[in-house]
């Protein structure tokens, strides 16, 4: 969208007039929140309107109901029919507007939405975070030198400025680092209580502030505070350093956070980078241009020179070349391509010189949606993280109503003095037991553990299908294009008495040349070789899981496996019997049908993949129970799975099946992946715990399906298995990290230790174990980027 169009969708949609879906009097120019409920406004007449306002008028009592249902919907703040710029929050991805700023629910920074618009240069947050540390550093480090001086043994300083003038001072040093340095956490706690979306920010703005306000009324009117705030000298004491301090760790905390988050994005950076900036176009009369990449359109020609990066996918119409595709698929063996041959984006030309024709461009190409699913599973929560999110829940308010306890234990029963003891004690409590560790712990492992996948050819959906497919026991397997090549060859023709074995093969290949089965172009492609021409084929019908139909030259052709002989009311126990013993060799054989009788045999074998046996062997090694599931006869079935060591199979399976046969897994308590590579596979893909596609297969299996294998290889499922244990595992850590880190510092803070040992922590060591409790699980997390898988 250029800078005119955006303007032009911008200046209409404040024209037009938004409404509330649960409250329709609510009514005004331009998108908002409703003042009553919250929720935000859509545009008055549409259809989401028009749904909420039925749901008013009809009964009531469903208010509540659509309140719940829609509470993601308020944090969304994009107009519809938008298509600028989005942010986002990483902890939250429902939470979504136009502008940059912070999530509403946790406080975090949002960022943009779309991987592919991120801009260059550095995160403007992390920008101002780092020039509000040095600010707050350069202000607290003579503050401390005031106020701990005399703990340090430099009694003298504050003797040179006298008592009173040196509290004015540390207010002067103090008060800049609270209201400025601190300003982004005391805006974020203040909107946690507006919203009631209690968090982090919630306890940093109580506690900076309690102190800071308590100064400041120290400083000013010392004399309004009773004796229990007061030392032996007669002093009320002040904790600007404390709230300072603070600040500029909390700030510390924050600059460290940023910067690791933006070492999860790493991974979509690199691939970014991948990308070629220009193209070198041939236009119509042979010259050649060199032009920016986003110029390029679908139909262009494109010369890519050796050693050059392949700019777009396309297909190669002319030059011979081997290109290294490691970047996309990690198999570093560099691929032949000759004329008719797909290439991909960001792929590097070898020694030759080839001429594409562009196919996909910008957005559509491979490296643009492997990009955009990263940056949409990064995004995504896993299941366990609602565990955190319940402890989250409730954890704020409780830690507040143990820091109010604090206060009136020590207020009753402390030391003189009572209520500073009290004091230090309530923001200590406050300070250390803010939960960013603890929402921080499932999604940095979820955004670096998909970053590394991608570095490694597998492409996770979300963060449900990484946190499955840790407890998968089963795994189903297609054959065809899972196992093997998928690139069948035809082996042999096995005419009946009274035909030619040219005429059968004939009659086979004209037939199947209107399928794009494998194995239908395994025998055009093996007629064409021997020469055999094609006659044309009318009335052509697929039969699903069985074979074709057809009439060629006036009669009637079949071609398929025993169930469709059975269908057709044939009889071939004979041939049966012969079949079988090239099926024992792990061939696949087709009956060849005319006028209602056997004309003959085709054979077919489809190489398995050189990957395939220590795939499988590594596989077992993870714990899984193998199935293979395919449309081949049994005894074809079966002298695969004997060469490869697979546990079961299941064969004769027409399409349909196979999602029955996960169902059937299913209620016997296995947790079931699948992995196929067909538009047939679809419906199992979706059935299985964890659907598993080869990105060389058809886009819809790779819409069902929660993983995606890049080069298409079983060695790929390995490496999810790996990812998939490690990252769980690191999640449990984070988690464990987090939650005793708040077990035992929240009871230290209130005091639990003083009667006993007298240690008492001060708030600024309270917020010094806070920061490193974050950074711990941000480093532990980003450990995955060097995860061996």
């Amino acid at each position: 969208m250029n800078d005119h169009t955006h303007h032009e969708h911008h200046e209409a949609s404040y024209h037009t007039i938004y409404t509330c879906p649960m409250h329709p009097e609510v009514r005004q120019e331009g998108p908002g929140d409703c003042p009553k409920c919250g929720m935000h406004l859509v545009p008055e007449g549409s259809e989401q309107a028009k749904d909420g306002h039925a749901c008013c008028h009809g009964h009531h009592g469903h208010l509540a109901d659509a309140k719940i249902g829609a509470d993601d919907k308020r944090y969304d703040k994009v107009p519809a029919g938008y298509s600028g710029t989005v942010y986002t929050c990483p902890m939250h991805p429902q939470v979504r507007q136009t502008k940059p700023g912070s999530c509403p629910i946790c406080g975090m920074g949002l960022e943009l939405e779309s991987a592919t618009m991120a801009e260059e240069g550095p995160n403007p947050e992390l920008v101002d975070f780092t020039r509000r540390f040095w600010i707050g550093a350069v202000l607290t480090l003579p503050l401390l030198v005031l106020t701990m001086g005399p703990f340090l043994g430099l009694g003298g300083v504050r003797d040179i400025f006298g008592e009173r003038n040196t509290l004015w001072i540390e207010l002067a040093l103090g008060t800049p680092v609270v209201l400025w340095c601190g300003w982004p956490f005391l805006v974020r706690g203040w909107n946690s209580f507006r919203t009631m979306n209690l968090n982090m920010f919630s306890l940093i703005g109580m506690g900076v502030m309690a102190a800071w306000a308590f100064s400041i009324v120290a400083v000013l009117a010392p004399g309004i505070f009773p004796d229990g705030f007061r030392d032996a000298e007669g002093h009320v004491g002040v904790y600007f350093e404390a709230a300072a301090v603070i600040v500029t760790l909390v700030l510390l905390g924050q600059v460290m956070e940023l910067r690791a988050r933006e070492g999860t994005g790493k991974a979509i950076r690199a691939l970014l980078d991948l990308a070629a900036k220009t193209a070198r176009v041939i236009r119509e009369d042979g010259s050649e241009e060199e032009i920016p990449l986003e110029d390029v359109l679908v139909g262009d020609r494109v010369r890519v020179r050796p050693g050059d990066k392949v700019p777009v996918d396309g297909v190669v119409t002319d030059g011979r070349s081997s290109v290294d595709e490691s970047m996309i698929t990690g198999e570093p063996v560099p691929v032949e391509k000759v004329a008719g041959d797909p290439v991909t984006g960001a792929t590097i030309n070898g020694t030759g010189s080839l001429v594409i024709e562009a196919t996909r461009v910008g957005a559509d190409t491979m490296l643009s949606q492997i990009v955009e699913m990263v940056a949409n599973a990064q995004r995504s929560r896993a299941p366990i993280q609602k565990y955190a999110d319940k402890v989250s829940g409730w954890f704020v308010p409780v830690v507040i109503g143990i820091a109010i306890l604090s206060f009136i234990g020590w207020a009753f029963w402390g030391p003189a003095p009572a209520l500073s003891y009290a004091l230090i004690a309530a923001v200590a409590v406050l300070i250390i037991a803010c939960p960013c560790a603890l929402g921080l712990a499932t999604p940095m492992s979820i955004m670096t553990a998909t970053g590394r996948g991608a570095q490694a050819g597998v492409l996770i959906k979300n963060a449900e299908a990484l946190e499955r497919f840790e407890k998968i026991d089963t795994l189903m397997v297609d054959k065809t294009g899972t196992l093997t090549e998928g690139k069948p060859r035809l082996v042999s023709v096995l005419p009946e008495p009274g035909h030619d074995e040219a005429e059968v093969l004939r009659l086979a290949a004209t037939l199947e040349r209107g399928s794009e089965h494998p194995l239908a172009e395994a025998i055009v492609a093996g007629a064409e070789e021997r020469g055999v021409a094609l006659g044309e084929a009318t009335d052509f019908e697929a039969v699903t899981g069985k074979g074709v139909k057809g009439t060629v030259d006036g009669k009637s052709v079949a071609l398929g496996n025993l169930k469709l002989v059975t269908d057709l009311g044939l009889e071939a126990a004979e041939l049966t019997e012969k079949a079988n013993s090239y099926r024992d060799q792990g061939e696949t054989v087709m009956f060849v049908m005319l006028d209602g009788a056997v004309a003959g045999l085709v054979s077919v074998a489809d190489p398995v993949k050189e990957t395939t046996p220590d795939a499988l062997k590594a596989l077992h090694e993870l714990g899984f129970r193998i199935i293979m599931a395919t449309g081949d006869n049994e005894r074809t079935a079966r002298a695969v799975a004997a060469r490869l060591g697979i546990d079961e199979i299941r064969a004769d399976v027409l399409p349909e099946d196979k999602a029955r046969i996960i169902q059937e897994l299913q209620a016997e308590g296995r947790k079931v992946a699948m992995a196929g590579d067909g538009v047939n596979d679809a419906p199992a893909l979706a059935q299985a715990d964890v659907g598993i596609a080869m990105g060389t297969g058809a886009d819809v299996a790779i819409e069902s399906a929660g993983i995606t294998l890049v080069k298409g290889n079983l060695d790929g499922i390995v490496r999810a298995r790996r990812l998939a244990r490690a990252t769980m595992r690191n999640i449990r850590q984070n988690l464990f990290f987090a939650l005793i880190y708040n077990a035992a510092g929240v009871p230290v803070a209130a005091g639990v230790l003083f009667p006993f040992f007298g240690i008492l922590i001060s708030p600024m060591f309270a917020a010094f174990a806070m920061s490193a409790s974050s950074i711990s699980v941000v480093t532990n997390s980003l450990r995955l980027r060097g995860a061996k898988i």
